[in-house]
């Protein structure tokens, strides 16, 4: 069999018209959101049900769904360029209602943390099957405009999330009340896809499922030096952000004494995130991914470093934790809704596979650096900060090696 040819095209193919498209897109991609994003106001009632002693230790709930999500990429990618998008994405999406209801009648915290992994396993398909279906019809700069419109909508999970999962528990809801409500809303998005989202591989370009073929593949992304270097970058602003997930309800608590604000000051952050992709949207066809991503990232980094200042000089406050966790999640979505464009530019044939291998090393990076962040939650936020800056400059130095040394520049 010949080689896939590299396309790296910019045709609008999209089969349904393109508000529908990427709303739909962006549904599919919020359920990984919303089966993290809602569990944060209620990670202390579940400890306390299902008797969880150390206070970190309820942060697993969130990388159990996490290290599931990573792992099942590597079997999605080859599948949905094997039996094509549709059949996949619908098998993954019923699965993620499925486990949601397992974890909403665990027992014991060891079966809350396998039915977690087993949403994420399933919450893993949407991840890498959409993004292979968007290459699918679009490339290049189009496709990051339409990642970017689509991380909009993507984003209204984490600013809504913590709020639903907060009402549950404030109407005097059980935690699993939670679950069974992301079971009803994945439902709902499986049968809006059934219904309007036709197959969008060609035959012509489905792959054989042989392990010689995939690990060919897999092969011409790891040569790849831009695929490299941005999934490596985007692996570790992961890490970040998953750290800021899983301690930011304990920094809320004990940090700031204000538990009950969680949900207002996550909302305010997570929305910068999406101005942030707005923003992407409007100027990428024009700036470019380039230019836009590498200045992006380097306001993180100094915004990151002026947070640690802060907060290891004892000079922080809850105003100087949302302002400045803002500004480095306006950035983070700048940077980020452009790494998995230029990651996949030269994809084409192949995206399946290179989205699952990509998702892969992006989510199992970003949990394990995120995790050990979480874990060392003391009390501040220094270990929080010390790790975004850390991360950002390693992100930083991996684009610098994929574009050997050409940074800022337009194409």
């Amino acid at each position: 069999m010949a080689e896939p040819h590299l396309s790296t095209d910019s045709a609008n193919r999209a089969p349904l018209r393109f508000g529908e498209f990427v709303t739909l897109i962006a549904s599919m991609m919020a359920l990984t959101a919303l089966g993290i994003d809602s569990m944060l106001p209620a990670l202390p009632a579940i400890g306390e049900s299902l008797d969880v002693v150390e206070p970190n230790h309820r942060q697993f709930v969130i990388t159990a769904f996490l290290l599931g999500f990573a792992f099942a990429q590597l079997i999605y990618g080859p599948l949905s360029d094997r039996f094509g998008r549709r059949p996949v994405l619908v098998i993954a999406l019923v699965s993620y209602v499925l486990t949601s209801a397992l974890a909403a009648i665990s027992g014991s915290f060891e079966l809350l943390l396998v039915a977690r992994a087993a949403m994420g396993a399933s919450a893993a398909g949407a991840r890498v099957v959409t993004v292979a279906l968007v290459r699918d019809c679009f490339a290049g700069r189009a496709m990051a405009r339409v990642m970017s419109l689509a991380f909009i909508v993507f984003m209204a999970a984490p600013i809504f999330a913590p709020a639903f999962g907060q009402a549950v528990l404030g109407a005097g809801g059980s935690w699993r009340m939670i679950f069974w409500g992301v079971a009803g809303v994945a439902a709902l998005v499986v049968l809006w896809f059934w219904l309007r989202m036709p197959e969008t591989l060609d035959s012509a370009n489905r792959q054989s499922l042989r392990p010689a073929r995939i690990v060919a593949d897999y092969g011409l992304v790891l040569r790849d030096r831009c695929a490299v270097g941005y999934t490596v970058a985007a692996a570790l602003l992961s890490g970040g952000l998953f750290g800021f997930i899983g301690s930011v309800q304990q920094i809320m608590a004990d940090v700031f004494g204000r538990p009950e604000l969680l949900t207002v000051v996550f909302a305010t952050v997570a929305s910068t995130m999406a101005v942030g992709s707005f923003l992407n949207s409007r100027i990428v066809m024009k700036i470019g991914t380039r230019r836009i991503s590498h200045s992006a990232l380097s306001a993180l980094i100094l915004f990151a470093a002026i947070h640690l200042v802060v907060a290891f000089g004892g000079y922080e406050n809850l105003w100087t934790f949302a302002i400045l966790q803002a500004l480095m999640m306006a950035s983070f979505g700048l940077a980020t809704s452009n790494f998995s464009a230029m990651a996949m530019e030269r994809m084409g044939e192949i995206a399946g596979t290179a989205s699952s291998l990509q998702g892969f090393v992006t989510t199992l990076g970003g949990a394990l650096i995120g995790a050990q962040i979480g874990q060392s939650f003391n009390g501040t936020t220094v270990p929080l900060y010390a790790g975004f800056l850390g991360m950002g400059v390693l992100a930083f130095a991996a684009i610098a090696v994929a574009e050997r040394g050409r940074l800022f520049r337009p194409s």
